[in-house]
C-alpha cells in the first residue's frame, strides 16, 4: 500500500456510508477485528514458514486468506454472501474455537479475542471494500509493517474522543515518560494488571528493545511482559498491538485481577517492574472488594488495584502507578492503610504531580504519578509539580501532551532541589515521618496554586465531591476519635 497516511480516513469514508456504523466507537470496534485477522494471518504464515508442522487453529475456510482476501479473480465473496458468511460462519466459528489449558497461547488468542466481538456492518459491498483496504497492507514487509505500527496507535488515540472507549487510551507521552524513568533491563518482567489497549506494554518493549544484542536477549524481549485485561474490546486492540510488535505468544489475559484472594499471591505471582494506571472513579461490588483483607477493601476501583500492587511487586522491584488527586488527598480508612502499606512496606521516592487536561477529554481529574520500589521503608519522598507549557492553556485532541513536555521533570529528576515559586512549593522533600505524623497520610503537597476556572463534565464533578467528603467525614470520625480518647471514653 503506497499511501499508509490516508489508511484510517479510507476506512472511515467507505464505513460513514454502511447504516449499521453508528458512531466512532463501532466503526474503531469493526476495523479492530478485521485487523487483528490480518495481522494474525501475517504472523501465521510466519510460523508455517518456521514450522512445517505448524497446524492453524482456525479452519481452513475462516482464514483470512481464503475469504477476505480479493485474487481479482471475480470470485471473491461480496454483497449478501460475504455477509452472511461473516455473520452465520465466521464469528459463530472463531467464537467457539476448541480451546482448553493445554492450547498454546498464540492459538488460543483468537477465540479469546471473538469471545465478544461484533460485526455491525450491513452493506456486504462496503464491507468488501473495507477488507480490500485492509487486504492491501503489506504487513511481510518490514517498512510497511513498521509504519502501520503508527496507524495502529492512531488508531487506539482516536478512542480518547470515541466515548467511554476512552479510558482504556493512556496518552502516549505520559507512558514513554513512565518507562524511560523506570530505567528496563533485559530479563526483568513488566506487568500492567489492566493494560488496555497495551499502552505501557508498548512503552516498556520499546525502551527495552534498544538492548537486544543476542537471539537470548530477543527471547527475553519477547517474554518481558505480562497483561490482563477485563473487558473484551481493548483486549482485542492489545491483542493486535502485541503482535504487531513482534510478540508471537503475547502474555496477555481476559479477565478481572481484582476477583483473586490478595493473601494467596506467591512470589511466583510477582514482577520485576509494574507500570499501569488503574482505572479510577468506577466502585466495584461486594463479592471484589471480598478478595482483600478488611483494611485494604475499599470500594474505588484504583485503591483496589494499588493493594493488587503492592502485593504483586518483587522484592527490589520498582513500579509507576497513575492515581487521581483523590488518592493522594483521600483519608478514608483503605485510603489512609493502603498509603501506610506504601510507606512502611516500600520506598515512595518521587510523587510527580500532573497538569489537568492531559486525559481529555476523556477526564478532566487531575493525576499523578507515583513511583516507588520495594526495596526498603520510605525514608523521604520527593514531590514534584510539573506546570502545563507556556503556549498552552489547556491540552486538547489537537494540542495533545508530548513527551518533551516531561524535559522539566526530567532534567529535575537527576539533580534534585527543592523548588519555590510566587511563594508556592514547585519541588519540596518530606520525610516518612512528616508524611505520616504532620500530614495524616495526605500526599496532597506541591499542588497546583492557581485554581483555573474549569468546566468539569458532570461526572467528573460529582466523584470529585465524592472523595473530598468522604475525606472530610474520615477527618472528622478521626477527630471525634480522639477527642473520646482524651476524655476518657466518655461519650460525646
Amino acid at each position: 500500500m503506497s499511501n499508509l497516511s490516508g489508511f484510517v480516513k479510507r476506512l472511515r469514508d467507505i464505513m460513514r456510508n454502511d447504516a449499521g456504523i453508528n458512531g466512532d466507537a463501532q466503526r474503531i470496534e469493526q476495523i479492530a477485528w478485521m485487523l487483528f485477522l490480518k495481522v494474525y494471518d501475517a504472523k501465521e504464515q510466519d510460523w508455517e514458514f518456521d514450522d512445517s508442522n505448524y497446524k492453524s487453529i482456525i479452519p481452513d475456510n475462516c482464514r483470512w486468506a481464503n475469504w477476505a482476501h480479493d485474487d481479482k479473480s471475480g470470485n471473491a465473496m461480496t454483497g449478501d454472501t460475504l455477509l452472511n458468511f461473516v455473520n452465520n460462519t465466521l464469528f459463530p466459528t472463531l467464537k467457539n474455537l476448541p480451546v482448553n489449558k493445554n492450547t498454546p497461547i498464540k492459538k488460543a488468542i483468537v477465540q479469546t479475542t471473538f469471545a465478544d466481538a461484533n460485526n455491525y456492518m450491513k452493506d456486504g459491498v462496503l464491507l468488501r471494500q473495507v477488507l480490500n483496504v485492509i487486504d492491501a497492507l503489506d504487513l511481510g514487509d518490514y517498512k510497511e509493517s513498521h509504519a502501520f505500527g503508527v496507524i495502529y496507535e492512531n488508531i487506539l488515540k482516536e478512542l480518547q474522543s470515541a466515548g467511554s472507549a476512552g479510558e482504556f487510551y493512556t496518552p502516549r507521552a505520559v507512558t514513554d515518560f513512565m518507562a524511560k524513568m523506570i530505567k528496563p533491563r533485559i530479563g526483568e518482567k513488566m506487568a500492567d494488571f489492566a493494560c488496555g489497549t497495551g499502552g505501557f506494554l508498548t512503552s516498556w518493549l520499546k525502551e527495552l528493545e534498544r538492548q537486544i544484542k543476542t537471539t537470548a536477549d530477543q527471547k527475553a524481549y519477547g517474554e518481558s511482559i505480562y497483561g490482563m485485561e477485563k473487558k473484551q474490546f481493548p483486549y482485542m486492540l492489545c491483542i493486535t498491538n502485541m503482535l504487531l510488535h513482534d510478540i508471537d505468544v503475547p502474555m496477555v489475559y481476559h479477565g478481572n485481577s481484582l476477583t483473586h484472594d490478595l493473601l494467596d499471591y506467591t512470589e511466583k505471582d510477582c514482577f520485576d517492574v509494574i507500570l499501569m494506571n488503574p482505572p479510577y472513579g468506577g466502585n466495584e461490588k461486594n463479592d471484589v472488594k471480598n478478595h482483600f483483607p478488611d483494611d485494604l477493601a475499599s470500594s474505588e476501583t484504583a485503591d483496589l488495584f494499588m493493594a493488587v500492587i503492592l502485593y504483586r511487586l518483587k522484592e527490589n522491584g520498582r513500579a509507576a502507578v497513575i492515581l487521581p488527586d483523590g488518592f493522594l488527598f483521600g483519608t478514608d480508612n483503605a485510603k489512609i492503610n493502603i498509603k501506610k502499606k506504601l510507606l512502611k512496606e516500600c520506598n515512595l521516592h518521587t510523587v510527580i504531580r500532573m497538569p489537568s487536561s492531559v486525559f481529555a477529554p476523556y477526564t478532566s481529574i487531575t493525576t499523578n504519578i507515583l513511583f516507588f520500589d520495594n526495596t526498603h521503608p520510605t525514608e523521604e519522598t520527593w514531590f514534584y509539580r510539573l506546570d502545563m507549557p507556556a503556549e498552552y492553556k489547556h491540552f486538547s485532541k489537537t494540542k495533545p501532551m508530548r513527551l518533551d513536555h516531561f524535559d522539566p521533570v526530567i532534567e529535575w529528576w537527576n539533580d534534585r532541589r527543592e523548588i519555590n515559586v510566587d511563594g508556592f512549593d514547585k519541588a519540596k522533600k518530606y520525610t516518612a515521618e512528616q508524611l505520616e505524623k504532620e500530614f495524616g497520610y495526605n500526599l496532597d503537597l506541591c499542588g497546583y496554586p492557581h485554581i483555573e476556572e474549569e468546566i468539569l463534565d458532570p461526572m467528573d464533578l460529582i466523584q470529585r465531591y465524592q472523595e473530598e467528603r468522604a475525606s472530610l467525614n474520615a477527618e472528622i470520625d478521626r477527630v471525634l476519635a480522639d477527642i473520646t480518647a482524651i476524655l476518657g471514653g466518655a461519650e460525646l
